[in-house]
């Protein structure tokens, strides 16, 4: 434990360090902001639907910015320390490559929960003009972390596997946007059995089910166990490159 709390430690002081931390910040609290911005002014015409404007907020924009922060916040993690070298002294410590990579993983996500912490306060401004339901306003946010959660582990598993940060990057992004896609399938193949397993990982229709307060199990172990498997082969893909 002492291993992971000290890389974790190490990898978390590198992002407020790195000057690109701060342009990422930036930019997501812009585009967050003009989004909820929208949002509001189209929620006050008076022919809009109804419905609170938090549930609006996790939309479609959600995932897109879920998958660039994926990409951009972990293109980097394990793939700069194999282009130096500095993943060989690492790893001649007393640690093991799960040690390292669940290290790294838990400080990139503390980041991005760093990012998201801010927009809190567009649930606040709402609360000063109307009545907030905080419970799917808790589960939109529950959300966030698990598919959030889930990308980063894709990330950090594609950026195990190259020592070239653009490479992480783009296996990294087709992933995501392969795993985004998949629904679309369903539409195409007429098999019941098959469009049953696509919709399963519909993640779009997951976020808005939670958003809705609509909290359910098979959510839950779907981005719990599949975040675990590609941590999982994050670690042995470090392995690998160790004996190489």
């Amino acid at each position: 434990m002492r291993a992971v709390w000290a890389t974790y430690l190490r990898e978390l002081r590198a992002y407020f360090v790195s000057p690109l931390a701060y342009v990422v910040m930036f930019f997501f609290l812009l585009v967050n902001g003009f989004v909820f911005a929208f949002l509001v002014n189209a929620l006050s015409n008076p022919a809009a639907p109804a419905g609170p404007p938090m549930t609006f907020f996790f939309g479609g924009i959600t995932l897109l910015l879920l998958l660039i922060l994926g990409v951009v916040l972990t293109m980097r993690l394990v793939s700069e320390e194999l282009r130096s070298g500095s993943i060989e002294v690492l790893m001649t410590a007393p640690v093991t490559e799960g040690q390292v990579i669940g290290g790294k993983y838990l400080a990139v996500l503390s980041f991005f929960l760093f990012l998201w912490l801010p927009t809190l306060i567009y649930a606040a401004i709402v609360e000063r003009h109307s009545e907030v339901d905080w419970g799917p306003v808790a589960a939109g946010y529950f959300a966030v972390l698990l598919i959030g959660a889930f990308f980063l582990a894709i990330g950090i598993f594609a950026s195990a596997m190259t020592s070239s940060q653009l490479a992480s990057a783009m296996v990294t992004a087709v992933l995501l946007l392969l795993l985004l896609l998949l629904p679309l399938l369903g539409e195409v193949f007429t098999g019941e059995g098959l469009r049953q397993v696509l919709s399963y990982v519909d993640l779009n229709e997951h976020l808005q089910e939670l958003s809705r307060g609509i909290v359910d199990t098979r959510r839950l172990v779907f981005y719990v166990s599949a975040t675990l498997f590609f941590l999982f082969l994050a670690s042995r893909a470090l392995e690998d490159k160790k004996w190489r």
